[in-house]
Formats: C-alpha cells, sequence, structure tokens
C-alpha cells in the first residue's frame, strides 16, 4: 500500500520562504513522477511543480517559476519544495501526488496516490 505524507507549511509573512517536503512509502516508481498541488479556498486544485522519480525532469507553473525549487531524495523517496518570495496568494493547502508513470505531470488526474495536505498561509 502506497502512502503519501506531507510535511511543512504554517504560517509565513509575504516575502518569505518555505519548505516543504513529501514521502512516498510502499512502493516505488522508477517510471514515475511526483508533484505538488495546491487548492486555495472556494478554487479549484492547480498544480505547482512536478519532478520525476529518477529526479531528472521538472516542471513548473507559471505562478511559482523563478521563485520555486522542486528536488528529490532519491536514497529516501523524499521530495522538497523551496518556495522563496511568497505573496498571499501562494496561500493554500499544499497536497503532494505521486503517479506510476510520467506521463502530463501537470495533470490531476495523472496521479493515484494522494497526501492529506498541509496548509501554507502568507500574511500580507
Amino acid at each position: 500500500q502506497v502512502q503519501v505524507r506531507e510535511s511543512g507549511g504554517g504560517l509565513v509573512q509575504a516575502g518569505g520562504s518555505l519548505s516543504l517536503s513529501c514521502t512516498a512509502s510502499g512502493r516505488t516508481f522508477s517510471d514515475g513522477v511526483m508533484g505538488w498541488f495546491r487548492q486555495a479556498s472556494g478554487k479549484e486544485r492547480e498544480f505547482v511543480a512536478a519532478i520525476t522519480w529518477r529526479g531528472d525532469t521538472t516542471n513548473y507553473a507559471d505562478s511559482v517559476k523563478g521563485r520555486t525549487t522542486i528536488s528529490k531524495d532519491g536514497a529516501n523517496n523524499t521530495m522538497y519544495l523551496q518556495m522563496n518570495s511568497l505573496v498571499p496568494e501562494d496561500t493554500a493547502v499544499y497536497y503532494c501526488a505521486v503517479a506510476a508513470l510520467a506521463w502530463r505531470p501537470t495533470m490531476k488526474s495523472t496521479y493515484s496516490y494522494w497526501g492529506q495536505g498541509t496548509q501554507v498561509t502568507v500574511s500580507s
């Protein structure tokens, strides 16, 4: 059974930085992808960033590109998201997701396994 668990999150002031991590256990996906999505109150869940299981390819949403870095520790099946220059619009519940195949990594439907989410609140 695959388990996905996020950690990090919390309250941050605008302009600050935040790090999130996600660990997947129970199975490895050598051709898969791990991704971050977020959902603000009253809005649809949206793509943030993704990285292949091998760590050789990354994707970023335009809204976070240039101030966000996604990385992966292959030995521990752990993914990290570093976000800088945070703005109130980054406030959301952030979800980690895992897919067996890295096809269309920006789409929610690609992912079969999801974490419970972690709240990120950016104060102005």
